[in-house]
């Protein structure tokens, strides 16, 4: 009816844990073998989450020093040894956790993308640019055929509010780029990549949906962490995981920026909206925010190091991430009404 207000029938959701408890160790494993010196370098991100409580202790306590890394607090370790040792540089955490989300799917606090270039204009400058190494252009706003996407999906939008426009860029990630993990290919791949071959895993989505965002002038982030999952016989297991964060100015919790999970896989592109747009699970443990340089992006896709001088020192590395005594502590349905509002019941 024209001059009325659409209102659609509630969507409702299946009850889900919005409030989680675990104990989580992550780190690297160290074995040295044979004789010689050697030095060993390793930046361990250290936990966080949106809501909820994280505390920690190391797992080797010498040979470190705390830093803030691209505005990320870390552990360095830097260790000068010889011969035989094993070392477990890495964390022991604590966490409790709770589900967070953007209640409102209209984008009504939002600024518009003229207010964030008139009002943050150093986030402009941090945010919308290109991130590459030498070889690799891994967010590449200013590439013509994602610009040429990006570009359209603002056109069809007919608006200039920045959560509305992300949220369309979203759809469009959603309808045509498939989560496919590559397990075959340890490098991650290009936004330009992902876009040709219309799939990716965790990375590569984030990356080309930052690159879109980017692509309006739209300030966009990447955030590394864990994926807590279910894994055989009702085991838990930490996933090494990327999502995104794009700011759009309203006011809440992380002041002005909203968590944006690319990599899910359900049904429908209403239900990705509704449980991944503006939302952040319980499930999700941070451990590292891109500040929007190149060494930020190269520090969070690095691990650790080292350097030998003799040919006999012979040093092997496994990463590990185990958890325990994991307990759901509340478990609610989304809601979603009619006037796409959102909450937890």
């Amino acid at each position: 009816m024209s001059g009325c207000e659409m209102i659609f029938p509630p969507v409702t959701y299946e009850a889900a844990p919005t409030r989680i408890s675990y104990d989580l160790t992550y780190g690297y494993r160290v074995n040295t073998t044979g004789t010689g010196k050697y030095e060993l370098s390793y930046f361990c991100d250290t936990p966080e989450v949106l809501i909820g409580t994280v505390t920690y202790h190391k797992l080797y306590d010498t040979d470190f020093q705390m830093r803030n890394l691209f505005n990320n607090t870390v552990i360095h370790w830097n260790i000068s040894g010889k011969n035989i040792k094993t070392y477990e540089l890495g964390i022991t955490t604590n966490i409790e956790a709770d589900s967070y989300l953007v209640a409102d799917l209209n984008g009504k606090d939002a600024l518009t993308i003229n207010q964030i270039q008139e009002r943050y204009p150093e986030l402009i400058s941090e945010y919308t640019g290109l991130q590459a190494n030498e070889t690799i252009r891994f967010i590449d706003p200013a590439n013509p055929d994602i610009r040429t996407i990006a570009n359209t999906v603002y056109s069809n939008e007919k608006t200039n509010n920045s959560f509305l426009v992300a949220k369309s860029l979203f759809s469009w990630l959603k309808q045509n780029i498939t989560y496919q993990i590559h397990p075959d290919e340890r490098v991650v791949r290009s936004a330009l990549v992902t876009l040709t071959n219309k799939q990716g895993d965790c990375d590569d989505i984030s990356f080309l949906y930052i690159s879109l965002c980017r692509a309006l002038d739209i300030p966009a982030r990447f955030i590394r962490g864990y994926l807590i999952t279910e894994g055989m016989n009702e085991s838990v297991i930490a996933t090494p995981h990327a999502w995104t964060e794009v700011f759009v100015g309203q006011p809440g919790l992380l002041n002005g920026w909203i968590p944006i999970e690319c990599a899910c896989c359900t049904p429908s592109v209403v239900t990705d909206i509704n449980q991944n747009f503006g939302v952040e699970s319980a499930f999700h443990l941070r451990l590292f925010t891109d500040d929007g340089s190149n060494a930020s992006l190269a520090s969070s896709l690095s691990g650790i190091s080292y350097i030998t001088h003799d040919p006999n020192t012979i040093i092997t590395l496994d990463s590990f991430a185990t958890i325990t005594n994991y307990h759901e502590l509340e478990s609610k349905k989304l809601i979603v009404t009619g006037k796409n509002i959102r909450h937890f019941e």
